[in-house]
């Protein structure tokens, strides 16, 4: 199964939707994942159903022993400033051998933010309003903790305090939520709506260049975002990738390369110039100074999505 996700809110001032109809939640920034547990076996599946269970050990004990229950939930780490953080996040994703795991959950602890409860004692409750699925959640008594473990976060009823005090807190955002909603797995819908603090966005690479003096060490990115008329160029990136993250990118885009540019409009002859083309399917975060601009403000590399896909952020915009 596939989550359910959010629309993008609007940036206009006063658009987070208030009234009785709403909840309103945190926005985490970490990584997306189902909890399975049937028959005293627990499964845990990112947000494109690959299994992950193995990456995140202190997370694969279910806090409801054997009872069945599938959950949604957002995986997330605290950075140096005790913020969530997907960055910290980086090194623990791909992991997929049990002593590289153990080893990192001691060095890097993970939290598990439920907020969603799907499947209840064989009971399916994707068809149940979200008001009834968060009470019975609710009644789970998951104690809402952020030193470790499984935790289930408070909603809030006023959304605009919150996201005032999200910002405040330094944190990504929140999302607002109709209580009538039923569960659409591997939708995109109106009825969640998700407003972020940051102008952090992920963007389809279309390209490396090498660092200056050198014809295999990636220095840079060119990326685009995916529209109904084609993957349009934003920018070149370079700011956050060192020798480390570029060694990482350079063997990622070992196997993409390709003769032309996969960007439907002309890249600028300063970017174009000793540019490596790619095939578009890989996807990073980047960190920029405002949105709605033809180029990215001073972007900077935050990190690579092995969780979101192309066609995941050309639904977005639908």
């Amino acid at each position: 199964m596939r989550p359910m996700l959010a629309t993008r809110g609007s940036l206009a001032p006063n658009s987070v939707p208030s009234g009785d109809a709403w909840t309103h939640e945190v926005k985490w920034d970490g990584v997306r994942a189902l909890t399975d547990v049937r028959d005293g076996t627990l499964r845990m599946t990112s947000r494109n159903e690959n299994a992950i269970t193995i990456a995140w050990p202190e997370l694969a004990t279910s806090p409801v022993g054997d009872r069945d229950v599938l959950v949604d939930g957002e995986i997330i780490a605290l950075n140096d400033r005790g913020l969530p953080d997907f960055r910290t996040l980086q090194e623990r994703m791909h992991v997929r051998k049990a002593t590289t795991a153990a080893r990192l959950a001691e060095a890097v602890p993970a939290i598990y933010m439920v907020f969603d409860l799907l499947r209840l004692d064989g009971r399916d409750l994707t068809a149940e309003k979200l008001e009834t699925r968060r009470e019975l959640l609710t009644g789970l008594s998951l104690d809402w903790d952020v030193a470790g473990g499984w935790s289930v976060p408070p909603p809030y009823d006023d959304g605009a305090m919150l996201h005032e005090a999200t910002l405040q807190q330094g944190l990504e955002g929140i999302v607002s939520k109709r209580r009538t909603s039923t569960y659409r797995p591997g939708e995109r819908t109106p009825h969640w709506l998700k407003f972020a603090h940051r102008h952090r966005l992920s963007y389809v690479v279309g390209g490396w260049r090498p660092q200056e003096g050198t014809s295999d060490r990636l220095a840079a990115l060119l990326v685009g975002e995916p529209t109904p008329d084609g993957l349009l160029y934003r920018g070149r990136v370079g700011s956050g990738i060192g020798p480390k993250q570029g060694a990482v990118l350079a063997e990622l885009v070992t196997s993409l390369g390709r003769a032309d540019s996969p960007f439907a409009d002309e890249v600028p002859r300063v970017d174009a110039q000793g540019t490596h083309w790619l095939e578009p399917v890989l996807v990073i975060d980047i960190d920029t100074h405002g949105r709605g601009y033809d180029r990215l403000r001073q972007p900077s590399f935050q990190g690579v999505r092995t969780d979101l896909s192309v066609e995941d952020l050309a639904q977005e915009d639908l």
